[in-house]
């Protein structure tokens, strides 16, 4: 009997297909959104089922949203962000948005998201992305000039947009195969290294690579992982110390999210997400220093354009 590798086959298939978005939630075609949206943001729990719960080991909880709008049929599919000392965030989207908004606090606690404008990427020639092929952004990194970097995944490429506007360009990228719907999901500037170097990662080979705008990418360090989880998100912090975003799904358990702080010492701290809290398709990541010291952690979810799924957007306060 064959029963065991059909079961095996169904639950993959499962699995790809939680991942993508969902056809019947699809808008049919492009809707086009005014420059300024009002978004809905409603406070979530870190723990649904104990809302005294404040902490997961030394990440401190300061407060999460479930983002909507009801202005534009393309605030969704957001993978991956970037958030100033100031608040301001920048995230891009799986269907070739950029999104700005200024995030709101009540003390420091995280409360809402205002001014929020979205606007399409732009390609080579300065217009629209075209298709799902060329408008698939997975990975954000703002270098220390404002240049924005974007990583795309089905064809596999980085481009940089200018702070001071006009078309993108391409920038180096990895020279490498990569499975569909598992390549360039993860980028981050590496300012230790310049101004203008970067750091990518394939999401299921959890290979990164170091790169600069002149020169090509060399092969780094590949992420400690297990095969389940796919490199999602990464960031670089201060003292060569970097962290992975890592995701798992499966259709019993549902979400399961990581996150690795490493040095070069080994791992430094973890925060791992799975039910009862509040979890779902984590794909961005990003640190802003805090006054006192630290960081504010901010992890975004990708609802993959889905109504089973949601846009959070988690606010976790970790000091090392």
């Amino acid at each position: 009997m064959k029963l065991l590798p059909r079961l095996g086959a169904l639950i993959a298939l499962a699995g790809l297909v939680a991942c993508a978005p969902s056809p019947a939630s699809l808008p049919a075609a492009p809707v086009a959104a005014g420059s300024a949206i009002a978004i809905q943001a409603v406070p979530v729990p870190l723990n649904p089922e104990a809302p005294g719960q404040t902490a997961i080991g030394g990440f401190v909880y300061a407060g999460g949203l479930q983002l909507s709008s009801a202005e534009t049929s393309r605030f969704h599919g957001l993978s991956d962000l970037a958030v100033s000392p100031g608040g301001r965030l920048t995230a891009i989207s799986d269907e070739g948005d950029l999104i700005e908004g200024q995030l709101v606090f009540a003390g420091e606690r995280l409360t809402g998201l205002t001014d929020v404008t979205l606007r399409p990427l732009s390609g080579l020639d300065g217009q629209p992305l075209p298709n799902k092929e060329m408008s698939d952004a997975e990975g954000l990194a703002i270098l220390a000039n404002g240049d924005r970097l974007v990583s795309f995944e089905r064809q596999s490429r980085i481009w940089l947009y200018p702070a001071a506007g006009g078309p993108p360009r391409a920038v180096p990228a990895p020279d490498a195969e990569f499975p569909l719907n598992g390549g360039l999901e993860a980028l981050a500037a590496d300012p230790e290294r310049g101004p203008d170097a970067y750091v990518a990662g394939g999401e299921e080979s959890g290979q990164t690579w170091l790169c600069r705008l002149a020169t090509p990418c060399v092969a780094g360090p590949k992420v400690d992982k297990a095969p389940e989880f796919g490199l999602v998100a990464m960031r670089r912090l201060p003292g060569d110390q970097t962290a992975y975003l890592l995701r798992a799904w499966d259709p019993l358990r549902g979400n399961r999210i990581v996150l690795s702080i490493t040095g070069t010492a080994g791992e430094l701290a973890r925060l791992e997400m799975t039910k009862p809290l509040t979890v779902d398709n984590f794909e961005g990541v990003d640190f802003v220093p805090r006054p006192e010291g630290g960081y504010r952690v901010y992890i975004l979810s990708d609802d993959n354009f889905s109504a089973s799924q949601r846009t959070l957007l988690l606010a976790f306060d970790w000091t090392p």
